[in-house]
């Protein structure tokens, strides 16, 4: 199974499985790092980790358009209900639960962070998604601080993970150095940095001391660029 994984930036990412297209939390029209348009973004599925405008700015509109699923936590999947996207695109779940679309089961994980929606809706529990399709396993933390239990997600054995390293919102770079020794994944991949000031980072310092402490891989992407997972 082919699987291409495209930075957008910031917060933003696509997937292509096997010719399924997946936006995760997309934020493009208002995104500093990223001259791409809601507009010209193919969507087959749209996961979303969490309620913040820099993850769920563009969700309605795409969805509106292409007639993408969104797969998002129950509240989050109410309120898309309340901005018109139609009931059958939408399909909710909660951290711990998992369920089969058609490119691959899709778990719900802890995420330390917050979730209220652009109107001042409650967006529910923040969360992090662990993808497994027929060949590969991919974690994508979402917006978090370092916990524990990224232990028994490494358990699962990770291909591949996105974590973020901007400080100050989520992780740091040393707490993402911890989560690596965690989820012990083959590659990972930053993100979550250099957006505004508050979450400038050095990708390429963290990805030096990664590789020094463990065994992972880490590929620091520019925004617009991809990998073959």
């Amino acid at each position: 199974m082919a699987i291409k994984y495209t930075y957008v930036g910031h917060a933003t990412h696509l997937l292509d499985v096997n010719g399924t297209k997946i936006v995760i939390d997309p934020f493009f029209g208002d995104n500093p790092s990223t001259d791409m348009s809601a507009d010209a973004v193919e969507a087959d599925y749209i996961l979303l980790t969490h309620g913040h405008y820099d993850h769920v700015a563009d969700a309605v509109a795409i969805a509106k358009r292409t007639g993408a699923t969104v797969v998002s936590n129950f509240e989050i999947s109410n309120w898309l209900g309340q901005q018109g996207v139609p009931e059958e695109q939408l399909h909710a779940q909660h951290i711990g639960g998992g369920f089969n679309h058609s490119f691959g089961y899709v778990k719900f994980t802890i995420a330390h962070h917050g979730s209220g929606l652009p109107d001042g809706s409650d967006g529910g529990n923040p969360a992090g998604l662990l993808i497994t399709t027929d060949s590969k396993k991919l974690y994508f933390a979402g917006d978090t601080g370092l916990f524990y239990s990224m232990k028994l997600i490494g358990e699962e054995g990770l291909d591949f993970a996105v974590l973020p390293i901007g400080d100050n919102f989520t992780m740091g770079p040393d707490d993402a150095l911890r989560a690596v020794k965690l989820l012990t994944p083959k590659v990972v991949v930053p993100s979550h940095y250099n957006t505004w000031p508050p979450i400038a980072q050095d990708a390429e310092a963290w990805k030096s001391r990664v590789e020094a402490e463990t065994d992972t891989k880490v590929v620091v992407l520019k925004p617009g660029e991809s990998l073959d997972v």
